[in-house]
């Protein structure tokens, strides 16, 4: 790749130096990311919490699905609402609100009483995590060097694999040393406090997105931004690619909803990036996330063995999420998502077949769960990571923040229909549950090879000129 990449303004970026610019961006991208770490914990905690929580709150298998999935349906107009109000406020200042949101729900969910005071903390849990779902991606994507922005961006669904793993850590150590006590699930949910109020002062010192400033018409304050965190020339340079696309938008009035169905690529982009986020759903991660300790008793474990073997997928992940960061700015977007939705069909059938082939063996609690352990590896290596990068850089500036939330609207609501659903389909089905899901991400993996367009090695602004005017596509052809 040529090291000065042309511009929709016809011109050419200087190449990135190294310099303090670098360790900036590096700062910026450790704080954001905190929101990863919440959304992570926060959607993992319950894994190991469910259990005691349901036998003190008196909780129904009914009710305690509806503990586990109303963060999920939370977090769907948390991602709408989150994405409209950044790209009203700034993306800088719906983090900050976020980071409150999210020690406001954890207070709630500690102090709960009750069923009803506990749903409505894990809404209130909820609405941040489909918030910060849905910002910090965009935060980092356009604070990001196009050279870097696929490992950049990608940092977020590492803290979220790491918050997961904290979460399935912190149970397992809690739960087996003093699961005897009461109200230890408490202990486990309140640790979501401390990054909380971590990210509102790390924040506080963070910039605005420059792509954001622009928009909002802040040339100077972008400029300034864009300084600390590129070398002065690239600084100007790509600065005036951003405001030539932003000054070519409003010459055609192209601003927010309307203007994306006055156009049929933006609709068609619309349309992947939903589908983009439906199917990372639909491979069945969080099935694993939220009720991986049934699948391993299910499998054979007893519940304090699955606890602690829980750990495993988890530490698989995080591993995995670093794997993937190193692979973004090497590998083609459409190769790693073809390559991960394939693996991933395979272990969902491997799965389904060990459990109808060794339905009494000693062999298939460890069969079982090192096909977990590979479809969670094949997962974070090749989709999370990639998934959440491309919905940041796919859609244009002025409808980025609405586009990315409502593809992220439709992933939670995925998310949270499987979530509520699972523990019914694998009582009926037993894990041949997981050819269900091995058929699901078939046709994704058509989905993908036929519609996913490559954005890897271009500016957000050469991507959006693609998108609009339909260029981007004929790569694929």
């Amino acid at each position: 790749m040529s090291s000065e990449l042309p511009t929709p303004a016809g011109t050419k970026l200087p190449p990135l130096t190294d310099g303090p610019h670098r360790k900036r961006l590096g700062i910026v991208a450790m704080i954001a990311t905190i929101g990863g770490l919440l959304f992570g914990y926060d959607t993992g905690v319950i894994n190991g919490a469910l259990r005691p929580m349901s036998e003190e709150l008196g909780l129904t298998p009914l009710t305690a699905g509806v503990v586990t999935s109303s963060l999920l349906f939370g977090a769907a107009f948390g991602a709408i609402f989150g994405g409209k109000l950044s790209d009203a406020r700034g993306r800088r200042s719906t983090i900050l609100l976020l980071s409150l949101a999210f020690l406001a729900g954890t207070i709630i969910v500690v102090a709960a009483p009750n069923f009803g005071i506990m749903v409505i903390g894990r809404i209130v849990l909820g609405l941040a995590v489909g918030g910060a779902s849905t910002v910090v991606p965009v935060y980092l994507a356009e604070l990001a060097p196009y050279e870097i922005r696929g490992s950049l961006a990608g940092r977020n669904e590492v803290m979220i694999a790491v918050g997961a793993f904290a979460a399935f850590a912190v149970n397992a150590l809690i739960g087996n040393l003093w699961g005897h006590m009461d109200s230890v699930w408490r202990i486990m949910l309140a640790i979501c406090a401390i990054p909380a109020v971590g990210l509102f002062v790390g924040m506080l010192r963070m910039p605005e997105s420059p792509r954001w400033l622009v928009e909002k018409g802040r040339h100077d304050e972008a400029l300034a931004v864009m300084k600390t965190v590129r070398p002065e020339d690239r600084a100007i340079a790509e600065l005036g690619d951003v405001e030539h696309v932003a000054e070519e938008e409003e010459k055609q009035h192209a601003i927010g909803l309307k203007a994306v169905f006055e156009n049929k690529w933006l609709v068609r982009i619309l349309l992947i990036g939903i589908g983009v986020a439906v199917f990372q759903q639909l491979t069945g991660i969080n099935t694993i996330v939220y009720y991986g300790q049934t699948v391993l008793i299910q499998a054979g474990f007893d519940a304090n063995a699955a606890l602690i073997a829980n750990v495993v997928p988890g530490l698989i992940g995080v591993v995995g999420s670093i794997v993937s960061l190193y692979l973004m700015d090497r590998v083609n977007r459409r190769t790693m998502f073809l390559t991960g939705y394939g693996l991933v069909t395979l272990c969902h059938i491997l799965i389904g077949t060990a459990a109808l082939a060794l339905p009494d063996s000693t062999a298939k609690p460890y069969v079982i769960l090192t096909l977990v352990v590979l479809f969670v590896g094949s997962m974070q290596t090749f989709l999370n990571v990639a998934t959440w990068v491309i919905l940041s850089e796919i859609f244009p500036l002025h409808m980025r923040g609405l586009g990315i939330g409502i593809a992220v609207f439709c992933m939670w609501i995925a998310n949270a229909t499987l979530g509520l659903f699972f523990p019914t389909l694998e009582a009926a089905m037993g894990l041949s549950v997981f050819y269900l899901l091995a058929a699901f991400n078939f046709v994704a993996l058509l989905f993908m090879l036929k519609l996913l367009p490559e954005t890897r090695g271009r500016t957000l602004e050469s991507i959006e000129v693609g998108v609009t005017t339909g260029q981007i596509y004929i790569v694929n052809k």
